[in-house]
């Protein structure tokens, strides 16, 4: 398997897990970023400690998906990381879309 092979792998398999989380976005509520994976999530907690000086973050995520090419199952039920750096939570906007009687959109 050449470099290329390999490059062309990879790009497919972003392509293919792009196309994944567009078609999952709207079943999740919140937007989750780590330093390691972003997740989509129905269900945050995210609980700062104390050790040694030291503050890292407990963040339990429930019903999520991960979005990472190598994992053949990206649908979470309960996830706990911890973390020493930062943890962005973005709650997502909800859908209020009404689509009129004669199935057009607006504008």
């Amino acid at each position: 398997m050449s470099a290329d092979d390999v490059e062309d792998f990879e790009a497919e398999a972003e392509l293919t897990l792009y196309r994944e989380y567009r078609d999952v976005v709207g079943l999740f509520r919140y937007v989750v970023e780590t330093e390691r994976r972003f997740y989509l999530a129905n269900g945050v907690t995210l609980t700062p400690h104390q050790a040694d000086g030291d503050v890292f973050f407990e963040l339990v995520l429930e019903d999520a998906w991960v979005w990472d090419v190598y994992r053949s199952a990206r649908f979470i039920k309960r996830v706990r990381v911890l973390t020493f750096k930062d943890v962005n939570i973005e709650e997502l906007p909800a859908e209020d879309l009404q689509v009129p009687q004669d199935g057009r959109l607006p504008g």
